[in-house]
């Protein structure tokens, strides 16, 4: 069996498609509710299942003058407040050992950024917690070599692991997805997440921010989906040009509803794999 429990969505197997979305850094609580009140309805009337994602912190934003987010006991205050009025599970993701303890006392997914999915010690702090663990594959690593990051996690008896898909880079500000590694990285026992908007980015491609092609997205959304995957991640707001991190990379809350109902009506054509 192939599953990952997070809050209270079951993620693999036969059950249906999650949907992991939200901002890309929390920006203010009314952002966050505005684009999670409108995921939780596009969801429901999809019959898919919902975790609400933002970030505290990004900790590695291309520029030091990059805006990073509220910071941990803010950021921590606000998903509480959105775990509790959307009554839906909550991930965010964490940089230093230290955050695994507090961060889990409100949130059900911690997540591992890419660039950190070799760090031992951060991995075995998130585990540790008992929280589903979202590793986001680097990319710079193989789909295969991802079997050291999820021993890592699992090596503390915490068999709670999702793994994450979000492009390989190819030369310089390039990313590309090669589709061969969803269905390897599921061989590791894991559900597979695939990560549709950071999967588009153009790192460092404006100089002092990450650039993207959003275009791309519903593109890869359909290919991810029909190759096989357990949830979608995407990052989603409601005036992506405006947003104050990865504004070229994130998919318009308008464009939701259409990229989620060809991603379902593929997945039912598909039938139980």
């Amino acid at each position: 069996m192939i599953l990952a429990l997070a809050g209270n969505v079951e993620i693999g197997d036969d059950r249906s498609l999650a949907l992991i979305a939200g901002p890309c850094v929390i920006e203010s609580e009314d952002l966050c509710l505005e684009v999670g009140m409108r995921a939780v309805e596009i969801t429901q009337s999809l019959g898919m299942s919902y975790i609400f994602k933002a970030s505290f912190d990004k900790a590695n934003r291309t520029s030091v003058e990059s805006f990073r987010g509220p910071g941990l006991e803010k950021g921590l205050e606000i998903l509480s407040s959105i775990k509790s009025k959307l009554d839906v599970p909550v991930l965010t993701d964490i940089h230093e050992t230290w955050q695994a303890e507090l961060v889990a006392e409100v949130v059900d997914v911690l997540q591992i950024p890419a660039f950190l999915c070799r760090q031992t010690d951060l991995i075995v702090a998130a585990a540790e917690t008992g929280k589903c663990v979202n590793i986001k594959k680097g990319q710079f690593l193989a789909p295969w070599d991802m079997a050291n990051s999820v021993e890592k996690a699992k090596s503390t008896g915490n068999k709670n692991i999702c793994v994450t898909e979000r492009g390989t880079s190819f030369g310089y500000n390039m990313l590309v997805v090669d589709m061969c590694g969803l269905p390897q990285m599921r061989s590791l026992g894991c559900p597979v997440v695939f990560d549709a908007t950071h999967s588009v980015q153009r790192p460092g491609g404006l100089g002092n921010a990450s650039g993207g092609a959003r275009e791309f997205i519903p593109h890869l959304v359909r290919a991810a989906v029909a190759v096989g995957i357990d949830a979608l991640f995407m990052e989603v707001h409601p005036d992506p040009p405006n947003a104050l991190c990865d504004s070229a990379s994130m998919l318009s809350l308008a464009d939701l509803p259409k990229v989620l109902q060809e991603a379902t009506a593929i997945r039912r054509a598909l039938g139980d794999r």
